[in-house]
């Protein structure tokens, strides 16, 4: 287990209580969302932590498949989909580069609060593209904390001794200019939150 799948993990049984102290920034995630699904979709919900997209959404598409590194938020999200009856959720402790994801297998990748966690995003908006089908959406919510120097300052040294995941402070030109490269045009693009600089974006593969 790495540090960061560790990390996660411990965090997992109280991850739905933080989150819902933000619970508008959701529900207007969720809104601007359905206006870009179609029941027809296929979608995979790329660090789906305890399933509060997913399971959200699962009536207004086909189906989705829902990954995340952390076995104890796959076990939560499973748990509150059983428990409402969805039957069109696959939860599965894996990675975007799981084998048994095949090009141009969805029609919708879901990409939540991860972009500024990653490594190495080029390489993980590369295999998203290759995983979409030709015309398919990436809709991702990504926190720009480079916008606030105080904010960014505070999240690098909480970083530095292990209190939060270490974050990329993205400015939103960055970002937006980091999902293009990945072979994206942007649909749209919208501030959620002004305290975060948290963006929504919407991208379609070319």
């Amino acid at each position: 287990m790495n540090k960061s799948e560790s990390y996660w993990d411990k965090t997992a049984s109280k991850y739905d209580q933080l989150e819902m102290k933000d619970e508008q920034t959701y529900i207007n995630i969720i809104k601007r969302m359905k206006t870009h699904l179609k029941i027809s979709d296929i979608v995979l919900d790329y660090g789906c932590g305890t399933g509060l997209i997913s399971n959200e959404i699962a009536e207004y598409v086909k189906g989705i498949q829902a990954i995340d590194i952390s076995s104890n938020m796959i076990a939560i999200a499973e748990k509150k989909a059983k428990e409402r009856n969805i039957a069109n959720i696959n939860y599965a402790h894996s990675t975007i580069f799981d084998e048994r994801y095949k090009k141009g297998s969805f029609d919708v990748i879901l990409v939540f609060h991860i972009l500024h966690l990653l490594e190495d995003e080029h390489i993980v908006l590369q295999r998203m593209n290759e995983l979409l089908k030709p015309g398919g959406l990436l809709i991702s919510a990504t926190p720009c904390v480079g916008e606030k120097i105080f904010l960014r300052n505070l999240l690098y040294f909480a970083g530095r001794v292990g209190l939060v995941p270490n974050i990329r402070s993205f400015k939103i030109h960055n970002l937006v200019d980091t999902i293009v490269e990945g072979n994206f045009s942007i649909v749209e693009t919208d501030c959620l939150k002004k305290s975060f600089q948290e963006y929504f974006i919407v991208a379609r593969k070319i």
